[in-house]
């Protein structure tokens, strides 16, 4: 096995709000987490849903983590990201968030994009074939994630770092290694190791199997190819844990039992909940109600007023789901919610964490101006504009003068001369 590769760290000041706690209290209760256990900690929180295997997860894992906190003894951490469409997507989030809670406390991070696996397509939470998509395509859309999860990567270090060492995020493609494995060579090395009982058993391959539709081969041997990926990376990085959603149990399984019977070593996986629509849906391309993080597709506006509109009984959970807010500091912005509800405080919070990570402050204050906007905050003129895309009008929002009078808020007054007409 390759020992965990140790790669550079990198030291930035905290730019982000201390919170209405204020500072000591906020050292506190880090140290408190830090005491508690990485697992547990996000446990407590919600984003850490299963374990796997069961035996050893209650010792082996935790101890692993801990022994590793502080960058002594770092662990590698992967999650896969398919390119089944050019951005990433809301749903994307809370694995994104489970590797940088790890990287955080000194781990080292990788997120796979799936080149090669895309053109397979995961069966896993379908009642049908995805729609094949062709080499060029793939291979288009996975760069176009690689940008996207590089952004959002330097996001989180630029404006949530906070003087800890932090471990590395590394972005790697599938295609790489599969691109030089022959077929018969690869089947002939690998297939030996999996048997067809197993794999027929998994939930996915069992729901599948029961639709009229039925399961493609290609479909069926997704699962072996996410479980070479595990061992790959455990081979090369001394990759021990993978993460992904609730959905990919077992896949994750698969990669275990095929990891430890090569190598006798355990490794492990780790779960985190699925995000839902009102209905029930996930979120998601194919169902057609992504939220996408790429701004071309879903602009900071949208993203911030996806969380602003939350319910109620959701807020709460997305705040300890979707962003970095210590455990008491949500406590503390609930208790303000529930005496003033109408004000909408603890949404507000949650929409400017998530916008501030996606698109960066410059983003979350381009939403916030959005926002000012069509919630009537603007006058040009004395008339209110409440549509961000509104042409200004010579002989309206421009006078035959030349001058318009902006009003932002309720106290700030512009008089704006435009030279040209």
């Amino acid at each position: 096995m390759a020992a965990p590769m140790l790669r550079c760290i990198s030291r930035s000041q905290w730019l982000g709000t201390q919170g209405l706690l204020g500072i000591l209290p906020l050292v506190l209760r880090e140290a408190h987490s830090a005491a508690q256990g990485l697992l547990a900690v996000q446990k407590a929180r919600g984003l850490f849903k299963e374990f796997f295997p069961e035996r050893g997860t209650k010792t082996e894992l935790p101890e692993l983590f801990d022994r590793g906190t502080g960058g002594k003894f770092p662990q590698t951490i992967y999650c896969g990201f398919d390119p089944t469409a050019d951005s990433l997507h809301v749903g994307h989030l809370l694995a994104l968030l489970g590797l940088f809670h790890f990287q955080r406390v000194g781990h080292n991070v990788i997120a796979l994009v799936g080149g090669a696996t895309a053109r397979l397509g995961d069966p896993s939470g379908r009642t049908k074939e995805r729609e094949a998509l062709d080499a060029e395509r793939v291979q288009s859309n996975a760069r176009a994630l690689s940008q996207g999860l590089k952004a959002l990567a330097a996001n989180h270090q630029q404006l949530f770092a906070n003087g800890r060492t932090w471990g590395s995020f590394t972005v790697l493609d599938n295609s790489a290694w599969y691109q030089k494995q022959d077929l018969v060579d690869f089947l002939a090395a690998v297939g030996g190791h999996f048997r067809m009982g197993t794999l027929l058993s998994r939930l996915s391959v069992q729901t599948r199997l029961k639709t009229p539709e039925g399961m493609s081969l290609a479909e069926f041997l997704y699962q072996v190819l996410q479980a070479y990926d595990f061992y790959y990376l455990f081979q090369h990085y001394g990759c021990r844990v993978q993460l992904g959603g609730s959905d990919q149990l077992g896949n994750i399984m698969s990669g275990y039992e095929f990891i430890h019977k090569l190598t006798g070593e355990d490794v492990f996986g780790i779960s985190v909940p699925l995000i839902t629509s009102t209905t029930g849906a996930k979120l998601g391309k194919s169902a057609g109600n992504a939220v996408w993080l790429n701004r071309d597709k879903t602009s900071p506006f949208e993203l911030y007023q996806f969380f602003l509109r939350q319910k109620d009984d959701l807020v709460e959970r997305y705040l300890k789901l979707f962003t970095f807010l210590p455990l008491p500091e949500i406590d503390h912005i609930m208790q303000l919610h529930v005496t003033e509800p109408e004000k909408r405080g603890a949404q507000k919070r949650l929409a400017a964490e998530v916008t501030k990570l996606v698109h960066g402050q410059e983003g979350l204050a381009s939403a916030k101006r959005y926002r000012m906007i069509t919630e009537g905050g603007v006058s040009i003129n004395h008339r209110q504009v409440t549509n961000p895309e509104s042409v200004l009008v010579v002989g309206q929002h421009i006078l035959k003068n030349g001058l318009s009078l902006l009003k932002i808020g309720k106290r700030n007054f512009y008089i704006i001369k435009w030279l040209q007409l």
